[in-house]
């Protein structure tokens, strides 16, 4: 398992509910939080690492020895948004790439825990901002998507040097064509449909 890079087609896939946790899936979001904080960040969703699920892992502090503040959300929904704040953000999909983005500060969200059971939980601030993030990435939405058209010409350059360094990878045969890896996402669905 490993964290793709924009412009990866799983990036702009949309996830598929999850029908079950089990000790597979557990595993799954033990290395995705390995892998998020190994990266130094805060939230993490399955199709940034190239599952076609409707999963993320978020720890608003960062810190791996924060358990406690460890959160999964296996196929949540977004109830209710409030308010209105343009903060810095960053995504591990874009390596070193930070830009405003206006979201909403609250949110109200129902999703099941590792446990199977079903939580609504509200956020705000920082915590309400990276539930709406990961929350994007299930459906295919990137930050990038919701810049306003001048922080998005801020880092045109680097979203460049990305296009140019997948195409490089993608040339080496180091990653599959879009038909393969779409072929790939739809197989893993229904082993856990």
């Amino acid at each position: 398992m490993r964290i793709v890079k924009y412009p990866h087609p799983a990036l702009r896939y949309k996830c598929k509910p999850l029908a079950r946790v089990d000790a597979e899936l557990r595993s799954i979001v033990q290395r995705m939080f390995e892998l998020m904080y190994a990266h130094k960040g805060i939230g993490l969703s399955a199709n940034q690492v190239d599952l076609p699920y409707r999963l993320f892992v978020l720890n608003p502090s960062g810190d791996p020895a924060a358990t406690d503040q460890q959160m999964v959300f296996i196929n949540p929904v977004i109830l209710r948004r409030s308010g209105s704040q343009e903060d810095e953000e960053g995504c591990l999909s874009f390596p070193d790439i930070f830009a405003p983005v206006r979201r909403p500060n609250q949110v109200t969200v129902v999703a099941y825990n590792l446990e199977g059971n079903e939580v609504t939980c509200e956020f705000q601030g920082l915590t309400a901002r990276a539930v709406q993030h990961e929350y994007d990435h299930l459906d295919g939405v990137l930050f990038i998507d919701r810049m306003s058209p001048g922080a998005l010409l801020s880092i045109k350059q680097e979203l460049a040097e990305l296009e140019l360094e997948f195409a490089g990878q993608r040339r080496q045969g180091l990653i599959p064509d879009d038909k393969q890896i779409a072929a790939r996402l739809r197989q893993l669905e229904m082993l856990r449909a």
